[in-house]
């Protein structure tokens, strides 16, 4: 396992917002898209890992950390997100890449998925479902109960004012309390998602991205057609907060399908165990 040891730091504009990310290494574009409450720091394990093949791109979703935050909730809409997808592989000049995701990152991209299939080569999402599973997991009751927070982020100020309390305490421990192997977060790791948290706008931003889907996650109107993009899904068996059983019948909507269950593994499955994770990657990759 490597972590990323000389990250390079820079800026991207898109979609008219100026992105943060950090990349290693040369070759074909891995652009890697983290979910909440997290920033690029996520993929701190998979970065340096995969640069002797790919580019490696992690970038701060807008409204994260050192990317800009737009004030407005309407500018979290999904249409925004995918454009600034789009925007930061052209901006780095390339027509396409492999796109690994994880939680709001993975909704954003199987979203991209669909509305740009010839800029993903391969797409990779972990512990997150594909966007008409969630859509029929929200009409059962264990995932309603399991997705309780989704729905007090719609409340104004009181959510940043829970995140905040105790020096941002509650963004630790959605780290710490939920992994089942509590080492794979240090105190160091903690605090760097705390302070991402911390930067000014953060909070507000971070918890739009719920505001502005909420009405969408109710929409029954829309249809899902055949993803042809070859795709693999790693899934965390004991994430509490998106059951197992969401991952079933995704074949009916993803031609090429591998699905890559990990026991005694939280949401966090990237940094929770990342050797696996890596490896299943790696393996995926190599398989043409």
């Amino acid at each position: 396992m490597s972590v990323i040891s000389s990250p390079n730091h820079q800026f991207i504009s898109t979609n008219g917002v100026n992105l943060h990310y950090v990349s290693q290494g040369e070759g074909k574009l891995m652009l890697m898209l983290h979910g909440f409450p997290e920033f690029w720091y996520s993929w701190r394990h998979q970065l340096s890992e995969f640069a002797a093949n790919y580019h490696t791109v992690a970038v701060d979703m807008r409204g994260y950390n050192d990317s800009d935050k737009p004030q407005r909730v309407e500018a979290y809409a999904m249409s925004e997100l995918i454009r600034d997808v789009r925007g930061v592989i052209e901006g780095l000049g390339y027509e396409q890449c492999v796109l690994v995701a994880h939680d709001w990152g993975g909704a954003i991209a199987w979203n991209f998925a669909y509305a740009y299939p010839e800029m993903v080569e391969k797409l990779i999402v972990l512990n997150i479902p594909h966007p008409a599973k969630f859509a029929e997991g929200l009409k059962t009751p264990q995932q309603l109960q399991k997705s309780w927070y989704v729905f007090a982020f719609q409340l104004p100020w009181l959510p940043e004012l829970m995140l905040q309390a105790n020096d941002y305490q509650l963004i630790s421990s959605m780290f710490y309390d939920m992994a089942i192997d509590k080492s794979a977060f240090t105190t160091e790791d903690l605090n760097a998602f705390k302070d991402a948290a911390a930067k000014r706008g953060a909070l507000t931003a971070m918890i739009n991205y719920y505001r502005c889907i909420g009405k969408e996650l109710f929409n029954r109107d829309r249809t899902w057609g055949i993803l042809d993009i070859p795709t693999l899904m790693i899934w965390g068996e004991k994430d509490t907060a998106l059951g197992k059983e969401l991952t079933y019948g995704t074949e009916a909507y993803v031609r090429d399908l591998q699905i890559k269950y990990i026991p005694n593994c939280s949401h966090w499955v990237q940094q929770e165990q990342p050797i696996l994770v890596n490896q299943y990657i790696r393996e995926f990759l190599a398989d043409e």
